[in-house]
């Protein structure tokens, strides 16, 4: 029986490859299979898209409830397959690089369009950190998608020569050579895009290729590939596309010609998925949802950092956030050298009218970040391990003359200490700066041996003879080639080198340009990415006000992706939440011209219902959270001016309890740390603030919700009430001492207080009720969750029994919103939502025992 019905599921898995889920199952039905064995496929095929659609890495918000048709590799693929052979022969473990990379990937598909569906447009963007590997994300993605019939791939790939050539290179490496006969390309290494005779010969029904074309955000490229598109459309009708935007913040919002240049290509596809990749989503968050553009309505991926990854809050520190103790916030690793002011006019022309003649003068800290480069280089060379290249980047302007002009001095620097390694004083002084820099940072914080001076000195001569002078830019003839043996170069440039380029082995920088917006300070730092063998090496010269402008961005950005982890929940769609982004008084968040949908938010819970997901199962830990419940309702039955209590619906009220008593609650209550959202010291922070600038959320309502039909759970004498079943989600690798239940509170419970029949009302008119009936009370709600809590039949296969050591409180609060504006010391922006329009959604499957 059992081999029977796996092979009917094979028979349903290969229907998949031809039909979207719902017309895979019809013709389960037309071959006769009864409706008993239907109904088992489903359930098998849901138990495999449910664990994709709630794998803990990486978070999603996704628009609706999209249909998961794709579940993962199978046996009979080619592409992804290719990538992970040519991984592992680059030394990437299984577990948990490949396992880690096969999840998110999948995680993405997943959230594109089947490709037999009669036409879609799809929009979604995927976060990640700069230099972390997204372009090895999003290769996977395009070979997971060609594996299930996805036939156009169009990258987008920055808007330098270089960098599309680079990705070009790993497309091919990675997707082509594997496979020949699967793939078609439209781009080459050093070709762009340029119109094809035929487009049947690529989109015919006799062409059975992929077909990839990796582009520049050109306007002249793009404007090419548009028409010809275009020609081609009675070849696209069935022609499933996936466009990546890798860097989807460079030139794609806001733009006079490349946007609408995308938005045209997009229009030439009737089944077309674009999927934005980028470390730096500010542009992209501030779009306009309302508006026809790019603005990621369908979901949003945020993907995890990977471990080892060097980036802004490790190497910088950054700022307590609200409700942070300063004293628990990172400082970053002492890998910051500081340039003197007075240095800057010696490496940057003060002025435009100066750049014409302009001669670098070789300054004490520049020599020292250069000589210690080579140390470095030396070091990793006695070590053998690690990436083979070294590289270090000197980045004063964005003007190729200035870049240039840096050659002749650093080429003399170089020759002059070739010449000097013999000279005791010399070597006294590269002693002095090897063993100043190793002190400061030791490596044995990173797992790595200190290498000592002597050790270095032989490789020096053969270090400075291999080191090169390049002047990367878009105007050079020489430029950065790492496909070639290994490199040493000291490379000078500006925009080339400043984004998406890797630049391999960079162990130096040295950094003085000036900038005004996040996003291209974020995307200039290509010392972030990994830096295994050498991860005690990496410095950077910069000057003070710029590794404080740093610091501040990796506030922005822990605060950011800490706004976009709390929207991770079943009530907000990319079309409901606006991430909020942190000013700064020096700095814009992106573009004036991107920032135009954007509109002023505050750093408030104001309208905003949070709950608790998340819990320990330990006795001791649960035991405190009861003890803390039963103190408030013990407290509220004293000071409350009116108790609503319906004991046959297991619902109490306890009306205008003071909000001391919320806040000691707060005090002793514990949230689980994995929770940003529900952060007591910010919150009581809030409350705070809010009670005595506004004097709202002095009055709060506390109610207890249970089930009818449950256990009985007393709070206090003549409070008792049904305990409620909430069952934890089934994690393919549950971790010790947690349970994530995923949501709490039913919609129903953010009416509990209102008077009247609230069933019926949606998640806007509760919000309009309570800013009419109670505009300045907050809410409160203490769920009693039963410790076995086993899951209702039909949700067994996503959930399995709670199992906690004692009963677990829940809590849920819904905040008033403001009237005056709201209590906050920090500014912010974000998207403008007031011009979308919201279909709610069926929360009626909370209102049951298992929501």
């Amino acid at each position: 029986m059992t081999n029977a019905f796996d092979d009917m599921y094979e028979t349903f898995k290969a229907l998949l490859d031809t039909f979207p889920p719902s017309e895979a199952v019809k013709r389960l039905e037309q071959f006769g299979i009864d409706a008993q064995t239907i109904q088992q496929i489903r359930d098998r095929h849901e138990q495999q898209t449910v664990r994709i659609r709630e794998l803990e890495e990486p978070q999603a918000v996704v628009l609706g409830n999209r249909d998961t048709w794709y579940t993962g590799p199978q046996a009979k693929d080619k592409c992804w397959p290719a990538i992970t052979g040519i991984l592992r022969k680059d030394g990437w473990p299984q577990d948990p690089a490949i396992d880690n990379l096969d999840d998110s990937s999948t995680r993405v598909v997943s959230l594109l369009n089947h490709p037999k569906e009669k036409a879609f447009a799809t929009r979604g963007l995927v976060v990640g950190y700069v230099q972390s590997g997204k372009t090895t994300n999003f290769t996977s993605v395009i070979a997971k998608a060609a594996d299930r019939g996805y036939k156009l791939f169009i990258v987008l790939a920055g808007i330098h020569n270089g960098l599309r050539r680079q990705t070009q290179a790993r497309l091919v490496q990675q997707l082509v050579e594997p496979n020949p006969s699967l793939w078609s390309q439209l781009t080459g290494l050093e070709k762009d895009f340029t119109p094809q005779e035929n487009p049947a010969s690529y989109f015919g029904k006799n062409n059975k290729t992929h077909v990839l074309c990796v582009v520049k955000k050109n306007a002249s490229v793009l404007r090419k590939l548009a028409r010809w598109l275009e020609q081609a459309s009675d070849y696209l009708r069935d022609c499933p596309a996936l466009i990546i935007d890798d860097e989807a913040d460079q030139a794609t919002p806001a733009t006079k010609s490349i946007n609408p240049l995308i938005l045209s290509i997009m229009s030439s596809l009737p089944k077309c998925a674009y999927v934005g990749y980028t470390a730096s989503p500010f542009a992209n968050l501030l779009i306009d949802p309302s508006a026809a553009d790019l603005y990621p309505k369908d979901f949003v991926v945020n993907l995890p950092k990977p471990a080892g990854h060097f980036g802004t809050e490790v190497l910088f520190g950054r700022y307590a956030l609200d409700g942070e103790d300063p004293e628990q916030v990172d400082d970053g690793y002492d890998m910051i050298r500081s340039i003197p002011d007075d240095d800057i006019p010696y490496v940057r022309p003060t002025t435009k009218a100066d750049v014409d003649g302009f001669e670098p003068v070789i300054t004490g800290t520049l020599q020292s970040a250069i000589e210690y480069f080579w140390l470095a280089t030396a070091a990793r060379r006695v070590r053998g391990s690690g990436n083979p290249h070294s590289t270090m980047l000197i980045h004063t302007s964005i003007n190729t003359t200035v870049h240039s002009s840096f050659e002749r001095p650093l080429e003399h620097l170089r020759n002059r200490t070739a010449a000097s390694l013999t000279e005791p004083s010399h070597l006294s002084r590269l002693r002095n700066l090897w063993e100043n820099e190793t002190a400061r940072v030791p490596a044995e914080d990173f797992g790595e041996t200190r290498v000592p001076f002597e050790r270095l000195v032989p490789e020096l001569p053969g270090v400075l003879d291999s080191c090169r002078i390049i002047m990367d830019n878009s105007r050079s003839e020489k430029r950065l080639d790492y496909e070639n043996g290994p490199v040493v170069a000291i490379a000078v440039g500006g925009n080339t080198l400043s984004r998406g380029l890797t630049l391999e082995g960079l162990s130096v920088s040295y950094f003085v340009r000036s900038v005004s917006a996040y996003d291209t300070l974020l995307q200039m730092g290509r010392w972030f990415g990994f830096r295994n063998g050498y991860a005690d090496l990496p410095r950077i010269w910069m000057t003070d006000e710029l590794a404080e402008w740093f610091r501040h961005l990796a506030t922005v950005e822990t605060e950011m992706r800490r706004d976009i982890d709390i929207y991770m929940t079943e009530d907000e769609t990319p079309l409901t939440f606006a991430v909020r982004l942190r000013t700064h008084p020096a700095l814009r968040v992106t573009a004036a011209a991107k920032m135009r949908d954007a509109v002023t938010a505050a750093s408030s819970y104001g309208g905003k219902r949070v709950q608790t997901r998340y819990f320990h199962t330990n006795a001791e830990w649960l035991a405190g959270n009861i003890k803390a419940a039963r103190s408030l309702v013990a407290a509220s039955v004293a000071h409350a001016v009116k108790t609503d209590g319906r004991p046959q619906d297991s619902r109490y009220v306890f009306r205008d309890v003071p909000h001391d008593l919320v806040i000691d609650f707060l005090h002793t209550y514990k949230f689980h740390e994995k929770s940003p959202e529900t952060d007591a010291d910010l919150i009581i922070d809030y409350i705070r603030k809010r009670a005595a600038a506004a004097g709202s959320l002095r009055r709060w309502n506390v109610a207890v919700v249970g089930s009818p039909r449950g256990d009985r759970f007393t709070f206090v004498p003549g409070v008792e009430v049904g305990r409620n079943v909430r069952a934890r989600l089934a994690l393919p690798n549950p971790m010790p001492d947690f349970a994530d239940i995923k949501t709490l509170m039913s919609r129903r419970d953010a009416a509990v207080d209102l008077d009247g029949d609230t069933a019926h009302l949606t998640e806007k008119n509760i919000m309009d009720r309570r800013r009419l009936e109670l505009p300045d009370t907050g809410l409160l709600v203490l769920y009693p969750l039963d410790k076995i809590s086993d899951p209702e039949p039909s949700r067994k296969r996503a959930r399995e029994p709670l199992n906690a050591e004692d009963h677990v409180i829940g809590v849920g609060m819904v905040f008033p919103a403001p009237r005056h504006g709201d209590s906050t010391v920090e500014k912010y922006i974000s998207a403008d939502l007031s011009n979308v329009w919201l279909e709610d959604e069926d929360y009626s499957l909370l209102d049951g025992e298992d929501a």
